[in-house]
């Protein structure tokens, strides 16, 4: 059974930092996208960055260009969002995700999904 676990969630305040993670286990990813999403108070899911299968390719939403970082660890199945600058409408639940495509931009969506670690940024 495939999990992907999150962790590194919290509280933060305005301008502070966060790293997330997302442990997969039951497979590995390695030649897959690899993704994540967040879902702010009373709004839909949305996507926030992604990287293809060897790392060569990074995808942002515009919200958090240049504040955050998407990297991998294949040795480790797992992977990472590193998050700078927080501002309040980071606030959110954050889902770790993974697509069954190597090259897939994850903007549209994923195949798999963690159950999400809660992020709040406050002033």
């Amino acid at each position: 059974q495939v999990q992907l676990l999150e962790s590194g969630g919290g509280l933060v305040q305005v301008g502070g930092s966060l790293n997330l993670s997302c442990a997969a286990s039951g497979r590995t990813f390695s030649r897959n996208a690899l993704g994540w999403f967040r879902q702010p108070p009373g709004k839909e899911r949305e996507f926030a960055a992604s990287i293809n299968w060897n790392g060569g390719s990074t995808y942002y939403a515009d919200s958090v260009k240049g504040r955050f970082t998407v990297s991998r660890d294949d040795a480790k199945n797992t992977w990472y969002l590193q998050m700078t600058n927080l501002k309040p409408e980071d606030t959110a639940v954050y889902y770790c995700a993974a697509s069954k495509s190597a090259i897939a931009t994850m903007m549209s969506g994923a195949d798999y999904w963690g159950q999400g670690t809660q992020v709040i940024v406050s002033s």
